[in-house]
C-alpha cells in the first residue's frame, strides 16, 4: 500500500472502516471498532436494518462463555472439537474451529462489556447431535436477553420487523419461554399471569407504535448492537448499495457508493468487512441446490443476492468449494393472503416435534424423524426426493400447538383454511384425498404410528429418540414429549417445502476474518464475517446459533485487526 492514503478533494469521503450489511456480524463489527475510536459508515442495500438477523431466533453457540462458568459446567475445548469433527465431517477446517474456539466467548465478553448486547446461559439445550462424541445438553447455547426497542429512539422505525407469522396479535414478539407460557395458561395460574403482563404491555405499546416495543430473539440482537454503534457515532446508510470496491496496490482502500441517486466515492484507511448476508435470495441461488423443489422457499431478505461474493472475488478473493450444503436448510411454508402478499414460515420449533404432528409424502408415509433439526429434515427431504411434503396433526395437536401459521386454540384458523394454506377434513381418508395423498398409504403410516405412539416410542424413525428430539417437544406430555397418536377428528395438514436460513458458501477467511486470494493469502483491507464468509461449520448444522456466534465472534475479529492495522498506517494526505 501507499506510505499515505490519498483521496480527492471533490467530494469523497474518507471513513476508518467500511462495514457492508447490518445484520448480527456487520453490526458487531460497526460497534466494535466505533467503540474502539474508529469513524464507521454501515452501508445497508435495504429500507430498514437488521437482515436475517433481526428475525432469527438470536442465539449464540459458543465454547467457554462466563454465562457457562458461572453456572458450573465444564466444556472443555477438546469436546468441542471432537464435536465439530463429527457433525462437520471431511469440510472440518481446524484453523477456524480454533479461532472460533479461542476468541468466542473473548468477543462475546467483550461486546457485553462494551455494547448493550446481553446473553443468557440456557438451562437445557443440546447440540443437535447430543449423542455424537463430544456432543452436551447443556452449556454451548446462550439465548438473547430482551430489550425495549424503545432505547433506539427515532431508528426504532428503521429496525426490521419479524414477518407477521412470527408474531402474536399483529406485532407482539415471544421468545422460547414465552411460547411455552402461551401454550400452558389454560393449565398454569403462572403462565396466565405471563401472559397477562405480556399483553398488558403490547396494549400500552400500541398506543404509540405501530408494533411492540418490548423485542425478543434477532430483534433484540440486533436492537442491542444497533443502539450502542449510533451511540458511538456509526452512520447507517440505508438504502444504498455498494458497486465495487476500491482496490489500490492490491489493498482494499475503499467503496463506491450508490446512495440518494449518486455514486459516492468511500475511501477507508482501515479496509472494508463484507457482511451482506450472502445469495440465498440471488439468481445464483437454484444452481447451488442439491436438485429443484420449484417452490424452495428462502428466509433470507431479497437484498441479500450475493453482493459480499461479487465485490471479494472481484477483487482477487476466492470462495468456498465442495461445501456438505451451500445452504442452511429449514422446512418452510408459504401462505398467499388476499391483499396479494406471500407470507414465509419456517418450521423451526413450534411444530415438527410435537406429540401429534408428522410428515408424510405423497404415498402418505413417513420418511424422517420429524423431531430432528430442522437443516437434517431438509437434507432428507433432498435424499428421499419428498420435496414438498405435508405436515399432518389431529385436532388435540392442533389446538395445543398449531400447525404452522395456524395458531393453537383458542384462535379462528379459518382465513388459513380458505386461502388454501391449512387443509381441514373430518377424516384421514378425506385429509389425504383433499391434499393429493395415497388414502390406503396414509391409513397404514397412522395405524403404525399410532401403535408405537400409545407407548411414546416411534420404532420407525425414532422421533422423540435423543435429548434433543425431547426437548423440541412438549415437556408436559408423558412418557415422551415427541409422540401421540393421531386419534381425533378434523384432521389439518399444511404444505412444506424445501426452504432455507440463509446460504453457507462465502468467500475464504482466516482466523482474523482476514478474505484469502488464490494462493491462500489475506488480502489486506478486505474481511468477511457472516453469510459473506464461508462458513466453518462448512454447511452443517452442529446446534442452536452456529451463524449468529461465528458471525458476533469474526465481525468482531475483522474490526479488532482494522483497528490494529489501522494504528501502523500514516495519516491520509489530502490531495491538492
Amino acid at each position: 500500500m501507499n506510505t499515505a492514503t490519498r483521496f480527492p478533494a471533490d467530494g469523497d469521503a474518507l471513513v476508518d472502516l467500511i462495514v457492508l450489511g447490518s445484520g448480527a456480524a456487520g453490526f458487531a463489527a460497526a460497534a466494535t471498532a466505533a467503540r474502539k475510536g474508529l469513524k464507521v459508515v454501515l452501508v445497508e442495500k435495504a429500507a430498514q436494518f437488521g437482515g436475517t438477523s433481526a428475525i432469527s431466533g438470536g442465539a449464540v453457540w459458543l465454547h467457554g462463555t462466563d454465562q457457562a462458568r458461572a453456572a458450573g459446567i465444564e466444556d472443555s475445548p477438546e469436546a468441542m472439537r471432537r464435536y465439530l469433527q463429527k457433525t462437520i465431517g471431511p469440510g472440518y477446517n481446524a484453523a477456524l474451529v480454533d479461532a472460533y474456539i479461542r476468541h468466542g466467548h473473548e468477543a462475546l465478553r467483550w461486546l457485553e462489556a462494551h455494547t448493550e448486547l446481553k446473553y443468557a446461559l440456557r438451562p437445557l439445550s443440546p447440540d443437535y447431535y447430543p449423542d455424537e462424541e463430544g456432543g452436551t445438553d447443556r452449556g454451548r447455547a446462550l439465548e438473547m436477553l430482551e430489550y425495549d426497542g424503545r432505547r433506539l429512539g427515532a431508528h426504532f422505525k428503521d429496525l426490521k420487523m419479524p414477518p407477521a407469522g412470527m408474531l402474536l396479535f399483529g406485532g407482539m414478539m415471544v421468545n422460547r419461554v414465552d411460547i411455552q407460557h402461551f401454550l400452558s395458561f389454560r393449565r398454569s395460574p403462572r403462565s396466565l399471569l405471563h401472559c397477562l403482563k405480556l399483553m398488558g404491555r403490547y396494549a400500552i405499546d400500541r398506543l404509540s407504535h405501530p408494533r411492540g416495543t418490548r423485542l425478543t430473539t434477532g430483534n433484540a440482537l440486533i436492537a442491542r448492537l444497533a443502539t450502542s454503534a449510533f451511540a458511538d457515532g456509526v452512520q447507517v446508510w440505508l438504502n444504498s448499495r455498494t458497486e465495487s470496491l476500491i482496490v489500490e496496490h492490491g489493498s482494499v482502500v475503499g467503496a463506491v457508493i450508490s446512495r440518494d441517486g449518486r455514486q459516492q466515492r468511500v475511501l477507508s484507511r482501515g479496509g472494508v468487512v463484507c457482511a451482506t448476508g450472502g445469495f440465498a435470495a440471488g439468481p445464483d441461488a437454484a444452481a447451488q441446490r442439491p436438485h429443484s423443489d420449484a417452490a424452495h422457499l428462502t428466509m433470507s431478505p431479497e437484498t441479500n443476492v450475493g453482493d459480499g461474493l461479487r465485490l471479494g472475488q472481484a477483487a482477487g478473493a476466492v470462495a468456498g468449494e465442495k461445501l456438505a450444503a451451500n445452504f442452511f436448510w429449514a422446512p418452510v411454508s408459504e401462505v398467499l393472503h388476499k391483499n396479494g402478499v406471500r407470507e414465509r414460515f419456517p418450521h423451526l420449533v413450534t411444530d415438527r416435534a410435537k406429540p401429534g404432528v408428522i410428515a408424510v409424502n405423497r404415498a402418505g408415509e413417513r420418511f424422517v424423524n420429524e423431531s430432528n433439526s430442522y437443516h437434517h429434515f431438509v437434507q432428507t427431504m433432498f435424499a428421499t426426493g419428498n420435496t414438498p411434503c405435508w405436515l399432518i396433526c389431529d385436532a388435540d395437536a392442533l389446538n395445543k400447538y398449531g400447525l404452522g401459521l395456524a395458531r393453537p386454540k383458542p384462535v379462528d384458523n379459518r382465513a388459513l383454511i380458505d386461502a388454501g394454506y391449512l387443509y381441514r377434513a373430518d377424516t384421514a381418508e378425506q385429509l389425504a384425498t383433499l391434499i393429493g395423498v395415497d388414502p390406503q398409504g396414509l391409513r397404514r403410516t397412522l395405524e403404525r404410528y399410532n401403535r408405537d405412539a400409545r407407548d411414546g416410542l416411534d420404532r420407525e424413525f425414532g422421533k422423540g429418540g435423543n435429548s434433543y428430539n425431547r426437548y423440541m417437544g412438549d415437556p408436559d406430555h408423558q412418557p415422551n414429549p415427541c409422540n401421540a397418536p393421531l386419534l381425533k377428528a378434523p384432521w389439518y395438514a399444511v404444505r412444506l417445502h424445501t426452504g432455507d436460513l440463509g446460504s453457507a458458501r462465502g468467500l475464504a477467511t482466516d482466523g482474523q476474518a482476514r478474505v484469502l486470494d488464490a494462493s491462500g493469502a489475506p488480502i489486506p483491507g478486505l474481511y468477511a464475517a457472516g453469510n459473506d464468509m464461508n462458513s466453518l461449520m462448512d454447511g452443517t448444522y452442529p446446534g442452536p446459533g452456529i451463524t449468529i456466534g461465528p458471525g458476533l465472534t469474526f465481525g468482531w475479529l475483522a474490526a479488532c485487526h482494522a483497528a490494529e492495522r489501522l494504528a501502523t498506517l500514516p495519516s491520509p494526505v489530502l490531495e491538492q
